[in-house]
């Protein structure tokens, strides 16, 4: 059955539309970013300042800093140990439901691709939270596919009310939703919200996302907007790197971001830097392809422009790599992760999004991180 085309710039019936201009401003910010024009002499004058402009954030993301990162690293070490001290924090994700009601042509939930569908049950649901807590982790990050129909907004909140009883932060990274729907969610205890906006190419957004409510670009991109007017404390943006030219991508993600925080002082913003990887029913290579130098690059330019933002590194990288960023760079990773439905304490019940790289328990992860010097963080936040 052939799908009727929706334009992927209008609101459909039921998404709430708020009075903002940061689209427009990010948008526009976006276009003009010739990240070509840019100079060695750009990057040392940026590389010179305590605080950066937009300008010169823009500079430290373009090719003309790639043989400045040893001292955009150094630069960096030096404000991630302002903002954060040695220490890095812990969480691990729990996908609670895969079902997807999007055909997005990167992403192994896609509606279209067959594999195993699955939603825990309430009971599987507090098993898995028992035996995740059981690792000593205190941060949780619950994940679905996009279906309203499978995993409602109910179906979560009651996820986030037994969570409460074994972790002191909770994130949600699932469908965008309205304002009295995110203030629901906080009501049963969630504390952050994490939304890719994949690409803000919006041509390009349109090409990928081939139907199903995540086609609408203003939605998505205003999500983080409603959940702060919905009473969440914590947002968190980034852009799925290598989908489009990731260096106007990563542009785009922090100019967002930095927009929210001068709109919103009191929001803790953070990022996370998603590349593309393998994935489920994935035909092909993908000749945008971004590398760790790059992926470098990103992470290093956005702690330099916004210093004290959160930066979590995840299971998609290799355990080297994100060894090795923690501390200069991150401040947060994830570990002991499963990235299929459920298979913290039973049998996986579902397929998973995408591979992950690195596999270690949270035990292995915590060694780690103190054979750097460093110091695991396991809770930051009292909930009372």
């Amino acid at each position: 059955m052939k799908r009727k085309s929706v334009d992927h710039m209008q609101y459909l019936d039921g998404m709430e539309k708020i009075d903002s201009d940061l689209m427009e401003k990010v948008l526009t910010g976006m276009e003009k970013y010739n990240y070509e024009k840019y100079t060695g002499r750009d990057v040392e004058n940026a590389l010179n300042k305590e605080t950066l402009s937009i300008d010169d954030y823009a500079a430290i993301l373009s090719p003309a800093a790639l043989p400045y990162l040893e001292k955009m690293a150094r630069k960096a070490k030096v404000e991630t140990r302002k903002h954060f001290g040695n220490s890095i924090s812990l969480f691990t994700p729990l996908y609670i439901a895969n079902y997807c009601e999007n055909q997005c042509t990167y992403c192994g939930f896609s509606a279209t691709n067959k594999i195993h569908r699955a939603t825990l049950t309430m009971e599987e649901a507090e098993d898995e939270l028992k035996a995740i807590a059981a690792t000593g982790l205190k941060e949780i990050l619950f994940l679905t596919g996009e279906s309203r129909h499978k995993s409602s907004v109910e179906y979560i909140g009651e996820t986030i009310k037994l969570a409460t009883k074994y972790f002191s932060t909770i994130g949600i990274e699932i469908y965008p939703l309205n304002i009295d729907e995110y203030a629901y969610i906080q009501s049963c205890g969630a504390d952050f919200v994490s939304v890719y906006q994949e690409t803000y190419n919006t041509d390009t957004y349109e090409k990928v996302h081939l139907w199903g409510s995540k086609r609408i670009f203003p939605y998505r991109f205003h999500a983080q907007e409603r959940a702060l007017l919905g009473g969440l404390r914590g947002v968190a943006f980034g852009a799925l790197l290598g989908l489009d030219d990731f260096r106007k991508d990563a542009f785009a993600a922090g100019l967002h971001a930095f927009l929210i925080q001068q709109r919103y002082p009191h929001a803790e913003v953070s990022f996370s830097v998603p590349r593309m990887r393998p994935y489920i029913n994935n035909a092909e290579n993908n000749p945008k392809d971004v590398h760790e130098t790059q992926l470098l690059q990103v992470m290093l330019a956005y702690r330099l422009f916004m210093p004290h933002t959160g930066i979590t590194i995840s299971t998609r990288e290799r355990q080297g790599f994100r060894d090795n960023v923690i501390g200069l760079v991150a401040n947060k990773m994830s570990a002991g992760v499963n990235v299929g439905v459920g298979g913290h304490n039973e049998e996986q019940k579902g397929d998973e999004q995408f591979e992950i790289s690195d596999e270690r328990s949270v035990s292995e992860v915590h060694d780690m991180i103190l054979s750097k010097g460093l110091q695991p963080v396991y809770s930051d936040y009292i909930r009372v």
